[in-house]
């Protein structure tokens, strides 16, 4: 399999023309078209997820799942440049998906009558719905996904003549095709209502928090911070790119909008081109490990495992500190090799400053995180969130325009009431407020420029979620076939048999299932296939729950790092004129210690704030935290050190191979192998304050 860039991106930026707002679209009337759908596409998810329109969860999947197909095949086409009849094919496909989700909306009580015994109409269309989603996941990100897809499903239909242990009892086409494109076990399972509900939303809340300036805010707080320090613009990526993660929902989408900004910037103070790209992959992808979003992997995982969102942000929250550690301490390490300098304060912008003039951003994001902490559905919180970002983008926007500090100071008090009323009254209040103030910026320039942002924003959402629709899409295949057939017990029988005599094998084997399986694949299908496949295992081994869909999904987002695909490193190759290859290797360098963690917290599950472990048993759950999160840095030092091989002071082979052979030890939970981990640590750090410090050039 071989790297697939995502050919949205390939549209010029000059292709709208006069019109700025399709920038991202085609030229033309396609252009025109496509950007008006994408806008009706967020519209209609925003309404149904507010609950102003009301339509049955089946219905709101089927239409998601429309608008992904009319959007998808003809913006392709597009942005390939292909010819009328390629485009004409396109618009085929569209009209095709278009006309599944009408059925579906049409018949949707009949076919709830009739389930597991289809009309010959029903089969056509389910077909027609398979055939699509296949083809624009292909489209889209390449083969990877559509053919492991289509393994699956062909599985289901053959599996019946393979050996032992494949072999299943068999079933028809026709209960296939039923089972795959009808209710809620194949392509409209729980990816899809999850892509339906929570994930868009939070797509288009980071769009419109990108719109306002937030990416901005980010980097010059980033700068302010550390732009100063050893290495600073590398520190920056690192910093802005896990800021980032925080709101946006796919980590090769980071590489490309903060990658921007900091590969050229590292490069210019004398980090190599590889070790940039490498740098920014490895720190976006982290974003996707980041709560609160997590690349909306959070929500999938939360509702897969029957949680309250809040335990999936509990278990994530300790390694992806720890993940961005690593990565500092990385840079830190590099920059000190090559004496790299951070850059003059004069030059930088102010952290506090820029805090000061964009704070509003900040109160949607902190508003956000309160309601997921404290129990509100996602999709509660999502909708919420969203709501009071465009209420303060439109209420900011009249608040700027007005000649006086007072008169800006009850705008901005009437907004918090709003707020207020809202939480007493509903979300009622919050769509009469937004309506009212669209109505007033209509009068006046400003609020005409800030009314094009929110519809830009509207579509910029909308089409940054088409990867992700679409793949929860195939991917519900997947789910569908395992849960007809069975599949995820025989290689989890494998795995069980191998751990029930070598865990850290079975862990060994599964991480690279997951980097296989996750190669060319966004993180969300990736998550959901090998989470489905290995995570069941891991349980059966004793590895906490969460522990281990954790470690799955870990490995997951590590796989757009590793050769020879690496999505991301590859995104970030055109930035940082560099082959991708040579940044997935820098990128893994970087990223050392992240492959590490995993492994800790399934032997000390405190890493996770998850009870259980030897440890936890031996000493207490709260000085077995403590214990392993020291120990997790002691490791990620080391880690480093052997990596860079510098610390102060140029060090030799045999020394980092001492460095590595003690972090290694320390990845355990046993007392033995800990004492031996401090003590090889212990040795390192005499032997390294023992070297010579090179002079000053």
């Amino acid at each position: 399999m071989t790297a697939h860039p995502d050919p949205l991106t390939d549209i010029p930026a000059e292709a709208g023309g006069p019109d700025h707002h399709i920038s991202a679209f085609p030229p033309g009337a396609t252009g025109h078209w496509l950007f008006w759908i994408a806008v009706a596409f967020s519209t209609f998810q925003i309404v149904t997820a507010a609950h102003l329109l009301d339509l049955p969860s089946q219905v709101t999947r089927a239409l998601h799942v429309g608008f992904l197909m009319l959007m998808t095949f003809p913006l392709v086409a597009a942005a390939r440049r292909r010819g009328t009849g390629w485009k004409t094919v396109a618009w085929a496909f569209a009209a095709a998906g278009v006309a599944v989700a009408l059925y579906q909306w049409w018949q949707y009580q009949p076919l709830i009558m009739r389930a597991g015994r289809p009309l010959p109409m029903d089969l056509a269309i389910g077909v027609t719905a398979l055939v699509t989603v296949f083809a624009a996941a292909w489209v889209l990100m390449g083969p990877a996904l559509p053919i492991i897809s289509g393994t699956f499903l062909a599985y289901t239909l053959l599996g019946q003549y393979l050996p032992p242990p494949l072999i299943h009892r068999g079933y028809d086409f026709e209960q296939v095709i039923d089972h795959m494109a009808f209710g809620t076990e194949g392509i409209y399972g729980i990816p899809i209502y999850v892509s339906s509900t929570y994930i868009f939303l939070f797509i288009l809340f980071g769009a419109f928090l990108e719109k306002a300036g937030m990416i901005r805010l980010f980097t010059d707080v980033a700068l302010g911070l550390f732009g100063h320090k050893q290495g600073g613009a590398a520190k920056v990526a690192v910093v802005s790119s896990g800021l980032m993660g925080t709101i946006s929902g796919s980590g090769v989408a980071n590489v490309v909008t903060t990658g921007q900004f900091t590969i050229p910037l590292m490069k210019r103070f004398g980090y190599r081109a590889a070790f940039a790209g490498g740098v920014e992959s490895t720190a976006s992808m982290g974003g996707q490990i980041m709560p609160p979003v997590m690349g909306a992997v959070a929500f999938i995982m939360a509702e897969t495992l029957g949680v309250e969102y809040v335990e999936v942000v509990k278990a994530a929250i300790v390694p992806a500190i720890l993940y961005f550690l690593s990565a500092f301490w990385m840079v830190h390490l590099e920059a000190g090799k090559h004496g790299l300098r951070g850059l003059s304060k004069a030059e930088l912008p102010s952290a506090l400053g820029a805090l000061r003039e964009n704070w509003m951003l900040i109160v949607p994001l902190g508003i956000l995180i309160y309601l997921l902490f404290t129990g509100y559905t996602p999709l509660f919180a999502g909708t919420v969130g969203l709501g009071l970002t465009v209420l303060l983008i439109l209420g900011g926007s009249i608040a700027l325009g007005l000649p006086s500090a007072v008169l800006r100071a009850i705008v901005w008090v009437g907004l918090g009431l709003v707020a207020a009323a809202f939480l007493q009254w509903g979300i009622e209040v919050l769509v009469v407020a937004i309506a009212a103030l669209v109505a007033v910026c209509v009068f006046f320039k400003g609020g005409r420029e800030t009314l094009l942002l929110c519809r830009d924003s509207l579509a910029d959402g909308a089409r940054t979620a088409l990867p992700v629709g679409v793949a929860c899409a195939l991917v519900g295949v997947i789910i569908g076939a395992m849960t007809l057939t069975g599949a995820a017990n025989t290689f989890g029988q494998f795995i069980v048999a191998v751990g029930q005599n070598n865990l850290f094998l079975s862990l060994v084997l599964t991480m690279i299932t997951c980097l296989l399986l996750g190669m060319g694949i966004p993180t969300i299908p990736n998550y959901i296939i090998t989470s489905s496949i290995a995570g069941p295992a891991l349980l059966e081994l004793g590895v906490p729950l969460i522990v281990s869909h954790m470690f799955v999904f870990y490995f997951g987002i590590l796989a757009d790092l590793t050769p020879p695909v690496a999505l991301a490193c590859f995104a970030a190759a055109p930035i940082a004129k560099e082959s991708g290859l040579r940044i997935s290797i820098e990128a893994i360098k970087v990223a050392a210690a992240g492959f590490v963690i995993p492994f800790m917290a399934v032997y000390s599950p405190a890493l996770m704030l998850q009870a259980g472990g030897p440890l936890a048993e031996a000493i207490g759950y709260w000085p077995a935290v403590a214990w392993i999160i020291t120990k997790s840095l002691l490791s990620i030092g080391l880690w480093g050190t052997a990596v860079i091989g510098w610390v102060g002071r140029p060090l030799p082979a045999w020394l980092r191979a001492l460095a590595m052979i003690a972090a290694f030890t320390l990845v355990a939970a046993w007392p033995v192998t800990d004492w031996i981990g401090l003590a090889l640590a212990l040795l390192v750090a005499l032997l390294i304050r023992r070297r010579p410090v090179p002079a000053a050039a």
